[in-house]
């Protein structure tokens, strides 16, 4: 049975006003904690706001303790919001979400969002995400889980591993373009087909490494928006959809349920994928961006990786994916600065990376295959 999200109805709408980002990479001496809050006040001076115009607060808590909850990061920056939440997951979609209710609800007018980590500093390494409920072993680490994504992905549809690397050498010419981005350097193929592997057929390059930094949006009323500094970038549709029996699930690890999602966003949004200028996908490894091209509906079943290694998806391509690194070369920030990153093009301020007249983003994430979310975005629309 195709289950669809929720369709188009009258509701008020929410867009972002303002986007707020630290340094990436290693910030030694900061706790994550304080780099929320650096990166809050940057959102703030991006909006042109105040800590006195926002009423609601919406934060992510980090995997390194106790940080990022909402009682936290409102004592450090002085709020006292009416509406405050703290999402375990705190991945960009699903907080943007939580924000969205809130404000059409009439919980809140204006949220700040927060999200940071200094796992870099901390830890070594890449992110292992075990879940018990994920794992009928004790051998399930991203880079593990994402190794069997891949060979069924080789299973159905005959990919190959240029496949994947495709996807880190596109994602390394969009963040040889953005200043921001940590691992800048051009890679070619035979650099990709060279590197050492983590859980073969994964190597290193195909896994996102743990970063520190802070990133911060602020969301509002349309209507209020309109008065604010930039042009605002309206959240035209949105959906989710849970997969919570994960293995139990029929193919799961292809996420095909991932494609009633996106429909479910698009009907929501009124527009079609042919209306879609950037594609942005929340990937902790090279496969998450095969699958999901295909799931979304962008290319056919087994198609992605030859659209991608011919090109489309890089700078100056039909599809732009990922136009600032995304996780494997901009920085693994849980989604958050590709959410940044659409704001940003959508406002015309992407610099040597510009989209040519960009108007329309899709963004999609999942928690492995668990549950997903997906949100389309869209200025002057």
């Amino acid at each position: 049975m195709t289950r669809m999200g929720r369709h188009s109805v009258s509701r008020p709408k929410v867009a972002i006003v303002g986007v707020g980002a630290t340094a990436q990479g290693r910030q030694p001496g900061y706790s994550a904690n304080e780099l929320a809050v650096l990166a809050a006040k940057n959102a703030l001076a991006d909006a042109g706001l105040t800590k006195d115009d926002i009423d609601g607060l919406v934060t992510g808590k980090t995997y390194t303790g106790p940080a990022g909850r909402d009682t936290d990061i409102g004592q450090l920056l002085g709020l006292n919001a009416r509406f405050s939440q703290s999402l375990t997951y705190g991945s960009c979609n699903f907080s943007l979400h939580t924000a969205c209710m809130a404000i059409e609800a009439g919980l809140a007018e204006t949220i700040l969002l927060t999200y940071a980590t200094n796992a870099g500093t901390l830890w070594s390494g890449f992110p292992i995400g075990l879940n018990e409920s994920e794992t009928h072993s004790e051998l399930l680490p991203v880079p593990a889980w994402a190794a069997l994504m891949f060979r069924r992905h080789q299973h159905l549809y005959g990919a190959t591993e240029a496949d994947l690397g495709a996807v880190t050498v596109a994602q390394r010419r969009w963040a040889a373009l953005n200043p921001q981005a940590v691992r800048r350097e051009l890679l070619t193929m035979d650099d990709y087909l060279a590197s050492p592997y983590l859980f073969e057929p994964i190597r290193k390059l195909d896994i996102c490494p743990y970063d520190d930094g802070g990133v911060s949006l602020i969301m509002t009323t349309a209507d209020r928006a309109a008065d604010l500094h930039h042009p605002p970038v309206v959240i035209l549709g949105q959906s989710e959809l849970a997969e919570l029996r994960v293995l139990q699930n029929t193919d799961n690890m292809e996420r095909a349920w991932m494609t009633d999602m996106a429909d479910a966003s698009f009907a929501d949004a009124g527009i079609s994928r042919s209306d879609i200028d950037i594609v942005s996908i929340q990937e902790p490894g090279s496969i998450w961006v095969l699958q999901l091209l295909e799931a979304l509906g962008f290319v056919g079943p087994g198609e992605a990786g030859a659209f991608i290694l011919e090109g489309h998806t890089s700078p100056g391509g039909q599809l732009p994916v990922n136009t600032g690194g995304g996780h494997l070369a901009e920085s693994y920030m849980w989604g958050w600065l590709h959410l940044v990153e659409i704001t940003r093009q959508l406002r015309g301020e992407a610099g040597g990376r510009q989209v040519p007249s960009a108007r329309t983003a899709i963004h999609c994430s999942t928690l492995l295959s668990t549950k997903g979310a997906s949100t389309i975005f869209g200025v002057d629309v």
